[in-house]
């Protein structure tokens, strides 16, 4: 299952690299407009800082320490510098992903905001979040384009 865990993840982040490179304009990455309260840089930032938080530092052990306060704090980081976050987080899926045993997905999540379940009921609520927000950011470009046009 952890193999399968691992491919959706993975898959969906080069996605999300593609939606950032899709972009025409750099500048409407970080873009916001009436209702619409997060940018693609906005989501990107997040979606690896969960990542990277919640799989990584929890259920790897890595050293990783989140801000999800800069996250959400419209600072502009450039598509690149973000583009190696995604990369670097596709290389930590791949190194803790086939170290989770069975048993350890099995049982409850530490960090249980979701309220008490196992380790994969929240495993595959990171991937609908990752699939939700990559659904958003391609709207986001979608509608930006078509101002433009």
């Amino acid at each position: 299952m952890n193999k399968i865990i691992q491919q959706l993840l993975i898959r969906d982040l080069q996605k999300l690299i593609k939606e950032l490179k899709a972009y025409t304009n750099e500048a409407d990455l970080w873009r916001v407009e009436k209702a619409i309260n997060n940018s693609a840089g906005t989501l990107a930032l997040h979606l690896v800082g969960n990542l990277n938080h919640f799989i990584g530092h929890i259920l790897g052990g890595t050293m990783y320490k989140r801000d999800r306060e800069f996250e959400f704090s419209g600072t502009i980081v450039p598509r690149e510098k973000m583009i190696e976050q995604i990369d670097q987080t596709i290389e930590m899926l791949n190194k803790i992903m086939p170290q989770l045993s069975d048993e350890r997905m099995n049982q409850p999540f530490e960090f249980n905001f979701l309220g008490e379940h196992s380790t994969v009921y929240y495993v595959m609520h990171f991937i609908t979040h990752l699939s939700y927000h990559l659904g958003q950011i391609n709207y986001h470009r979608r509608l930006l384009a078509q101002q433009t046009t």
